[in-house]
């Protein structure tokens, strides 16, 4: 019962360690909220009023009918430019495309021919560019079709396929990306909060006052993890029905319970794996240094960006004992597919393994971090 009741009053004096830290505090607040709506929505990888131009050298009816074709969402309305403005207003960056309409085009689509239509590209902005050339040529293709034979003609395969698009059905990234974010944020957040708990304690002197008091390093690392764990997986909650289910109108479509559940498993492993960091950085700086060494292949190479298949067997491997794999795992399956209990206990469990390990090293550091000062 002591020692529960130190873990307590030592969780207690971190919240309000937290609270003190207004900076720290606004940092968090603003990670769970803004800076998960402004990733969600404005990376959008959709074609999403992309700026086009058009040089119109036929000034034809089917000229002006391409031109009329291109209208929102997928690009602004396009602006009519001469031949010469071509390259300098690409090289300021106003356009995205500029389609260049040859002088007798018309004419030669009528006659049979197969007048060449000039694409230029800013393929500075990839994904804009890599999607936008098949918007158009698609659109294009579809206008002379029209215009040649009367009507919008489609081949008929002699297969049918009837494509079922499962989870999210309309392809909307800010369903994946606020999700994604989500777990990115609970993950960077962790780290950083049980990192500078143990970097705030060296810094003001804190720590040589735990030393007098019949505390052990178990007891001070355990009250960090419950403390800070707690605050994320409150915010998290908050971010998850708020933010995400509120505002950008995610459908969430299995148990939050469950969801939170698993990510109180995540944050005890990335708690632990802060509390690790905090005891080998002496500065803040340096522990900002360690997380970008640590943060980045957890996040990118988790299957959060790219699916894990795609990457070689190697990394796929070695990315077994990163935690943020396994909750990417639970956490898609659990909000994006509705599973339940037997399909994601396996990912818990082995999040409980890569926790306990984390926090018996984090343990270890700890006291030879207490010893040596």
């Amino acid at each position: 019962m002591q020692r529960r009741g130190n873990i307590l009053q030592l969780g207690i004096k971190e919240l309000r360690s937290l609270w003190r830290d207004k900076v720290l505090l606004l940092f968090v607040l603003f990670a769970f909220t803004g800076l998960i709506y402004v990733v969600s929505s404005a990376t959008s990888l959709e074609l999403n009023n992309a700026p086009i131009a058009v040089v119109d050298e036929d000034q034809s009816p089917l000229s002006k009918r391409i031109i009329s074709a291109f209208y929102k969402p997928y690009f602004k309305s396009p602006d009519v430019i001469s031949l010469s403005e071509v390259d300098s207003l690409l090289n300021s960056g106003r356009y995205t495309f500029v389609l260049d309409i040859p002088p007798y085009f018309q004419r030669d689509v009528l006659a049979g021919k197969q007048p060449t239509l000039q694409v230029n590209i800013d393929a500075t902005r990839m994904s804009q560019a890599f999607i936008g050339d098949n918007y158009i040529q698609a659109i294009v293709g579809a206008e002379i079709n029209e215009f040649v034979k009367g009507y919008r003609d489609v081949y008929t395969l002699p297969i049918q396929q009837s494509p079922h698009i499962m989870f999210n059905p309309n392809l909307t990234s800010v369903w994946f990306g606020s999700v994604m974010e989500l777990m990115n944020v609970i993950t960077m957040i962790s780290i950083i909060l049980t990192g500078a708990a143990v970097i705030r304690e060296r810094e003001h002197g804190t720590l040589e006052h735990l030393l007098v008091m019949p505390l052990t390093p178990f007891e001070i690392v355990v009250a960090k993890i419950w403390a800070n764990g707690l605050v994320i997986l409150l915010l998290a909650a908050f971010s998850l029905f708020v933010v995400i289910e509120g505002f950008l109108q995610v459908p969430i479509h299995g148990s939050a319970t469950l969801f939170l559940f698993g990510a109180a498993i995540h944050l005890f492993a990335t708690t632990s794996l802060g509390i690790l960091l905090g005891t080998q950085a002496r500065t803040m700086p340096q522990l900002g240094l360690l997380m970008i060494l640590i943060l980045l292949p957890l996040q990118m190479l988790s299957g959060g960006v790219t699916p894990r298949e795609s990457m070689p067997e190697i990394v796929q491997n070695i990315m077994l004992i990163a935690p943020t794999t396994h909750f990417v795992k639970f956490a898609q399956a659990i909000l994006y597919r509705g599973a339940g209990w037997e399909v994601v206990w396996p990912y818990f469990l082995a999040l409980l393994g890569i926790g306990t390990a984390c926090f018996l090293l984090a343990l270890s550091r700890f006291r030879k971090s207490v010893a040596l000062s």
